[in-house]
């Protein structure tokens, strides 16, 4: 596939639900990828960008916003403590929080650097023991504690199990930030992004299918 093939399935999910395209935001994951492939999808015009660790985004998108000043990054992996300063500076949003200690570092932070991220709470919908994110049940407690530290919370993330249907899990991120007044959906890959704008994701998140397949460092 590619970008355009991707834009124009998005176009036709849009459709499909009854929104309007102008509420999703196509993130194309740019992680593992080589410098050439992404210049390509800049070169195209496209400006939203995902990247999993703080390390890589770090020793390329500098470089690449130089050239190109309007285009966004957004980190959609685990964000370490030690990691929160340089993530701050370089992520328009940080799809990831996942912990009070996290929250808290952040806080600090913004206070400090007078700037913070828009930022997602990342909710563990299928309780999966190897991956990052709060439980359902613990939703609730961090979206608190975030609005209490007056961080710029906008919505919840998620990452359904591979082996589950996705739908169950874009439904139950939807009711928990609906019943938590949050507007911000990221949820969605290049398999299932179709359901999950059916089921009200703002941020859809897209890689091999735009890039081709991952060539690991």
């Amino acid at each position: 596939m590619s970008l355009q093939d991707i834009k124009t399935r998005l176009a036709k999910a849009c459709a499909d639900a009854g929104r309007d395209p102008s509420e999703v935001a196509l993130i194309a994951v740019s992680k593992v990828q080589p410098l050439e492939r992404v210049e390509a999808v800049l070169a195209e015009g496209h400006r939203l960008f995902g990247e999993n660790r703080v390390q890589e985004a770090a020793g390329k998108w500098p470089e690449f916003q130089k050239k190109y000043p309007d285009a966004k990054v957004h980190l959609i992996g685990p964000l370490q403590t030690n990691k929160a300063r340089q993530a701050m500076e370089l992520f328009g949003a940080i799809h990831t929080v996942d912990r009070p200690k996290l929250a808290h570092t952040l806080a600090r932070l913004a206070d400090e650097l007078g700037h913070c991220p828009d930022l997602f709470v990342q909710v563990n919908t299928g309780e999966e023991p190897q991956k990052a994110g709060v439980t359902p049940a613990e939703a609730d407690a961090l979206v608190a504690e975030c609005r209490a530290l007056g961080l710029p919370l906008v919505g919840l993330m998620c990452i359904p199990p591979v082996e589950e249907t996705p739908a169950l899990h874009f439904a139950l991120l939807q009711k928990i930030a609906a019943r938590n007044g949050l507007k911000g959906l990221s949820m969605g890959m290049s398999d299932d992004f179709d359901q999950a704008v059916a089921f009200g994701a703002t941020h859809v998140r897209v890689g091999s299918a735009i890039f081709g397949a991952r060539v690991p460092g």
